[in-house]
């Protein structure tokens, strides 16, 4: 019996907290038409600069800039990205694999899933993009 009460104070003690935290609610989903990427060029260059549309995801916003040198991908550059250790640590990968890619086809960071899927959908929408 002298254990049970200790017990008992400490047992409610720990759960205050459990039961005080109260989640953060998700914000609505807004369905804005993405506007349309846009495309520089030097007159008579084959090198353009084409940004992606911003993709929001729920880290934050994905937006992606990519040089093109001809038909090649030179560069590419993130204009917008979540602020979060696992989208930093992803992204010089994720640029590494397109530029040996050539492509939007390149594998998903792990921990860094939903960065990788908005980074995809922003350069591939660039990509298309870079066609018209």
């Amino acid at each position: 019996m002298k254990r049970a009460l200790p017990v008992l104070v400490l047992t409610v003690a720990g759960l205050i907290p459990v039961w005080r935290h109260s989640p953060s609610a998700p914000e609505p989903a807004v369905a804005e038409p993405a506007p349309a990427p846009s495309v520089s060029a030097s007159p008579g260059s084959t090198v353009r600069v084409v940004a992606g549309p911003t993709v929001d995801t729920e880290k934050g916003p994905v937006q992606v800039e990519v040089t093109l040198d001809g038909d090649r991908i030179s560069a590419v550059r993130m204009l917008q990205q979540p602020d979060h250790p696992q989208t930093t640590a992803a992204v010089p990968t994720l640029i590494e694999e397109t530029l040996a890619a050539q492509s939007a086809d390149v594998d998903t960071v792990s921990g860094a899933t939903v960065t990788s899927d908005g980074y995809r959908e922003s350069l591939q929408a660039a990509l298309d993009a870079q066609g018209s």
